[in-house]
């Protein structure tokens, strides 16, 4: 692998890390009760049946529910599956 390859490569994964944040104006404690949240409809987010649950009981709206989502995508603590679903790996889940 040339430098300008591994530059590049460098450049994508600190691009990715620092995608990688909860979501702005949230609570500390939201990726816990995210997490809790999650677990208590059965680990999957497939549908506004299960998004739902989890704004209600974290007090996040869907937009940071979706953020916190793909938050724990980017730190592997989640992974999206064959049909669309996302099922968190992490507390509970794991």
């Amino acid at each position: 692998m040339g430098l300008a390859n591994q530059v590049f490569a460098g450049i994508a994964v600190l691009s990715l890390a620092a995608c990688a944040m909860p979501p702005q104006g949230v609570p500390q404690d939201a990726v816990t009760a995210y997490d809790d949240a999650v677990a208590s409809i059965g680990c999957n987010l497939r549908s506004d049946k299960d998004y739902l649950p989890v704004e209600i009981q974290t007090g996040m709206t869907r937009e940071q529910v979706l953020e916190m989502t793909a938050y724990k995508l980017g730190v592997q603590q989640a992974v999206k599956l064959e049909d669309g679903s996302v099922q968190l790996k992490t507390g509970a889940c794991a």
